[in-house]
């Protein structure tokens, strides 16, 4: 047999009195209620709430792999401007190693960087007419230039030193490692 069930009792204490509201807002209430009831009747029925829920779910879910998938784009398209960026490079290189095997272009680079010049020709350098020395009686800028910079005297037999520099310097890290400082004497 089936169980009725049994209700509690109910206090009769009278209910706390409400203030009224106004009857143009209830009403109006009523009507938005009647217009919402009304349009989720008509267009939003179960399909269409399971449809929302997995577009929702889906946006969720594959959000984060979109996000990833556009990282690793922006990142390979980087690096296939380095890639493009080396390869101009090597064949900037490549270029310029071919140059190198001619012989016109290693005599035009040493004349032009080292200032070579062939027996029997002249080389004039053009310099800036503040920096020439006007006392200088030698008649050539590059004997100025060449007294300028061989300044000490080259000798001509070999020399060794007296003592091995390079035992002194490892003797030197050793004892700094090993030794402990001298402790001070105080000053009278």
């Amino acid at each position: 047999m089936a169980r009725r069930p049994v209700s509690k009792p109910t206090s009769r204490k009278p209910a706390a009195k409400r203030p009224a509201k106004s009857p143009r807002f209830a009403r109006s209430a009523v009507v938005l209620s009647e217009e919402t009831r009304n349009w989720l009747a008509s267009n939003f029925d179960a399909r269409n709430a399971v449809i929302f829920v997995m577009i929702v779910l889906g946006v969720v879910t594959i959000a984060p792999n979109v996000q990833t998938y556009f990282s690793y784009r922006q990142q390979i398209a980087d690096m296939q401007q380095q890639v493009d960026a080396a390869k101009k490079a090597v064949a900037e290189m490549a270029v310029e190693r071919k140059r190198w095997d001619d012989p016109v272009y290693v005599r035009s680079q040493a004349r032009q960087r080292l200032y070579y010049v062939l027996p029997g020709e002249v080389s004039y350098l053009v310099m800036d007419a503040g920096s020439v020395n006007t006392s200088d009686k030698s008649g050539t800028v590059g004997a100025m230039l060449a007294d300028k910079r061989n300044t000490s005297v080259i000798s001509s037999s070999i020399r060794s030193t007296s003592e091995n520099w390079l035992e002194d310097i490892v003797g030197s890290v050793i004892r700094a490692g090993i030794e402990q400082p001298a402790a001070e004497e105080p000053k009278k």
